[in-house]
């Protein structure tokens, strides 16, 4: 497809970089990432709270999230986090928000063992009620996790642990529900960690939404007329949304949507230029298609 441009690429095997090198690239490209604000404690219960990036969830049934807390690149030491959990196979995994996520930074300092990271970067403790360590107040979301398997992924500098955690008690402030008791999504305001020192925040103005094909098989990019397929204005992703109807309109449909008083200007006003009527035609489709408007865009496309 003409319009997509394959960019030069660079090429490394990772058995060519150090582990620093690895981490800069990886933590830059696999971006973002969730992070895992864990409350633990050990058999003596002292309490850490650290932040993990590498952190998803992985399974409803059961309930099961995962995160990592690695080998110091550094010095190929392990985090307090981890020793606790080996010790106490329990966690409160606390979600971040934007409006925490300077404390939350200020947490992951290393503070010798002992230091209680509530206390240093200024979080409110809440008793959990089914694990031992609290739960972090300011947080949106806290999880109360049973650990079930701590998998170690080497024992070389940067060599993560995997932390297999089941949620067994879900926490949710009332101030981040919709009318239907449901997160809403506008409101609950994560933010997430990108390569070095960048992170992102989830703002209302850079959401958006994508149709999930899940109840209908879409034609796909392949059955789109070549020329509409091959369009110099139409994007990857409006091609995207094209692919994902189940059928195209009707005949009817698209006469009738020919008589719209819009569209039958623009018709009117390139007969007998074909290619000026296909650039219009495709501009109008993608204006349709940044709206959501995909029946409509299909229409349109078809009319010329």
């Amino acid at each position: 497809m003409q319009h997509y441009n394959i960019p030069t690429v660079l090429s490394i095997k990772t058995s060519d970089l150090t582990p620093v090198e690895i981490q800069g690239y990886l933590n830059a490209a696999i971006a973002p990432r969730p992070i895992c604000f864990a409350s633990t404690v050990d058999k003596e219960g002292k309490i850490n709270l650290s932040p993990f990036s590498y952190f998803n969830l992985f399974s409803v049934n059961p309930p099961v999230c995962a995160f990592s807390p690695s080998r110091r690149v550094r010095d190929n030491t392990i985090k307090h986090s981890l020793e606790n959990l080996k010790e106490v196979p329990e966690c409160v995994i606390n979600i971040v928000s934007y409006d925490m996520v300077q404390q939350v930074s200020l947490a992951s300092v290393e503070y010798p063992k002992g230091v209680n990271e509530f206390i240093k970067a200024g979080f409110t403790m809440l008793p959990s009620e089914l694990v031992k360590p609290p739960r972090v107040a300011e947080s949106p979301v806290q999880l109360e996790c049973v650990v079930k398997d701590i998998m170690a992924l080497g024992d070389a500098a940067g060599a993560g642990n995997l932390v297999i955690a089941e949620i067994k008690l879900i926490h949710i402030s009332e101030a981040i529900l919709d009318s239907h008791g449901q997160i809403d999504q506008l409101k609950i305001g994560q933010a997430a960690r990108l390569g070095g020192d960048w992170y992102c925040r989830v703002t209302p103005d850079n959401l958006f939404k994508v149709a999930k094909p899940v109840k209908n098989i879409g034609i796909g990019v392949d059955a789109i007329p070549f020329a509409i397929r091959n369009s110099k204005i139409l994007t990857g992703n409006n091609l995207g949304q094209l692919g994902n109807v189940e059928a195209l309109p009707s005949d009817d449909e698209i006469d009738a949507y020919a008589q719209q008083p819009e569209i039958k200007d623009l018709l009117d006003a390139t007969i007998g230029d074909s290619q000026t009527r296909e650039t219009q035609v495709h501009l109008k489709a993608k204006e349709l298609l940044d709206e959501g408007k995909v029946e409509e865009a299909w229409k349109v496309l078809l009319v010329a």
